[in-house]
């Protein structure tokens, strides 16, 4: 077997392929700056004119989730962990359709344009202010990560300096978001959605018939015990089992299919509420197609080295390097392959990046700088929305500078930052949307709550480096397994704090999630709850009266969440049907509030253009 290390380059077919997918990429950016209404408007240029049929938007939501750091990370964690992190896969189911039936309808039928006007709708402007920093801060560090992974990649194989294809990558992005707006993002997502399948079936492909068809990588997987069996151990401090993944795992996908802006951008940009439900029931089957590819690449992979750790040969601590090194061993003597790859890398990094620019962007215009402004002329508010896009990028730069210094695998990195700061802004719009009673003091006190509790076990868990699971031992032979194995089982649990600092990373999510939502809920009762008859029309989903639907009806009224709130919900949707905008009627419950509740929800499509 030759070392791949050793043969660093591309043929001139890798890079016209590669050339072609960035080349691509800024003639969509550029078709859309130039066809249509040009991205004069915010409506266009942010939310597409809310013209998108599903399949591009489904297609749009995978790229913008399916990043490089999953492409690299869940390989390397198969290989080094065995296949228990497949079963993520069932958390998908009610990730999605929790989003679909539940957040989908209150989003749309507000007519929002971003995620965050609704805290400011439910509560007020400050809980939206710092729900839309919280977002701010959770995707700048996770973009350094998508920006880092994929340069590293063609680092690898190519020599390339590093710091040069990490600039290269943020400036292409950028400039096909600041000239197409959404409409340049969601098309580009889907042309690279397609590389990306491609990238990674050519990959399994050829390292299928390399390590000898696939009983053989069969036999290999068993032998090196691989295949995990159902792991149904209760213990929230292990790092992967059936309830870390399957349940922690759907409170994960609510904070990033259910309030992430990124996300909610694109549901908003379809053409009708049905057609943003379809999108959301379309992402399933692609999401397991994406999973399994990953997965069965690890597998592929570990068929091939049985365990054996080459990524020094590249010059890098982390098992994430073993993917690139697999690749580029496996592809030697295919022109065009290896270009392929990191093409299908560079695709799902260039989808995740954008879609984060344009959605940063967004936030910042929408609930940071035009209610302050509201008299901003429209070359000024251009000039504003691109120096944004631009900052954001080098401040992504500086971010990925951070993450090569962090040791962990990007994998699990990108889990963390969404379980730390994801699940606060998760908690904080369920504690809006489920429980009438909570106040805007609540909703503060709790997020404020649920981001200190989140970083106070983040950190403590980085600092003390606790990880319940060594990685399994790399031999294709069952006897040293089995005995390794059960040395291993010897380990003595850690007490007080240090086992607090252990809970798995998959469980981050649901637990800062409900600190949020038990503070915000408490500190709602003390100092005087909501009455339910002040929530604004359209913001409250009676989630407790559908969970509880045995109760007699005047007990539901008692808890407030019978009956009365569906009219509410309705109303809005009336509205919106009858000339697209929420118009108060005669017959409403509370005129003011809803005339209060006008302006703020269609601001955003009157004034502002952004001709680009």
């Amino acid at each position: 077997m030759m070392d791949p290390s050793s043969q660093k380059h591309f043929t001139v077919l890798d890079y016209v392929i590669f050339a072609v997918l960035l080349a691509a990429s800024l003639g969509i950016g550029l078709y859309y700056a130039l066809s249509g209404g040009r991205q004069r408007t915010t409506q266009e240029f942010l939310l597409a004119d809310r013209n998108m049929h599903c399949l591009p938007v489904s297609l749009s939501l995978i790229a913008s989730f399916q990043s490089a750091v999953a492409i690299i990370g869940v390989p390397a964690e198969i290989y080094t962990h065995g296949t228990q992190y497949w079963f993520i896969g069932c958390a998908y189911i009610l990730g999605l359709l929790i989003p679909a039936h539940v957040f989908i309808p209150v989003f749309y039928r507000l007519r929002l344009s971003s995620a965050y006007q609704y805290l400011e709708l439910r509560f007020s402007k400050a809980v939206r202010i710092f729900g839309t920093l919280t977002f701010i801060f959770q995707t700048v560090i996770y973009m350094g990560l998508c920006i880092y992974t994929p340069a590293f990649a063609l680092n690898a194989v190519t020599g390339f300096e590093l710091w040069g294809i990490v600039l290269a990558t943020g400036l292409v992005c950028t400039l096909y978001t600041t000239m197409g707006g959404l409409k340049a993002v969601i098309w580009t997502d889907v042309f690279q959605t397609v590389v990306m399948f491609a990238g990674q079936l050519a990959v399994i492909v050829v390292g299928i018939q390399q390590t000898g068809g696939v009983s053989e990588v069969w036999r290999k997987v068993r032998e090196g015990n691989r295949i995990s069996g159902l792991d149904l151990n209760p213990d929230p401090t292990e790092r992967h089992t059936f309830w870390t993944l399957g349940v922690g795992g759907i409170f994960l996908m609510l904070s990033l299919y259910g309030v992430n802006q990124a996300q909610v951008q694109r549901y908003l940009s379809a053409r009708t509420e049905k057609e943003a439900v379809r999108s959301c029931y379309m992402v399933f089957p692609s999401l397991q197609l994406a999973l399994a590819l990953s997965c069965v690449m690890g597998l592929v992979m570990f068929a091939r080295y049985c365990g054996e750790d080459h990524s020094d040969k590249l010059g890098a601590s982390t098992r994430d390097a073993m993917v690139i090194y697999f690749v580029m061993d496996m592809l030697q003597g295919l022109p065009g392959l290896p270009g392929l790859f990191v093409a299908c890398l560079f695709s799902a990094a260039l989808s995740t990046i954008s879609s984060a620019f344009n959605s940063l962007a967004t936030v910042t215009m929408e609930d940071l700088i035009k209610p302050h402004f509201p008299a901003m002329t429209e070359t000024r508010a251009t000039l504003l929305s691109k120096a944004l896009a631009m900052s954001y990028g080098l401040l992504c730069l500086a971010m990925a500078y951070l993450t090569h210094l962090m040791g962990d695998s990007v994998l699990q990195v990108a889990l963390k930052i969404f379980g730390m700061v994801g699940g606060p802004v998760l908690g904080v719009f369920c504690l809006g949307m489920f429980f009438p009673w909570a106040n805007s003091t609540g909703g503060l006190a709790g997020l404020g709550a649920g981001l200190a509790v989140a970083f106070w076990v983040g950190i403590g868990s980085i600092v003390t480096h606790r990880s319940s699971i060594r990685p399994l031992p790399p031999y294709c032979n069952t006897t040293t397994v089995i005995q390794t194995t059960l040395s291993n089982v010897t380990l003595s649990p850690s007490s007080g704090l240090r086992r607090f600092y252990s809970l798995s990373y998959m469980w981050y999510s649901g637990f800062n999630c409900f600190t949020v939502i038990l503070v915000g809920l408490t500190i709602s009762f003390l100092t005087g709850p909501m009455k339910e008859e002040d929530v604004t029309p359209g913001t409250f989903y009676p989630l407790l009266g559908k969970v509880l639907f045995f109760l007699p009806e005047h007990y539901k009224k008692k808890l407030c969440c019978g009956e009365t709130p569906s009219p509410q919900q309705r109303q809005p949707l009336q509205h919106k049907d009858s000339n697209g905008s929420a118009v108060p009627q005669d017959n409403g419950p509370s005129q003011e509030e809803m005339e209060s509740f006008r302006p703020d929800t269609r601001t955003p499509f009157v004034v502002h253009e952004t001709a680009v």
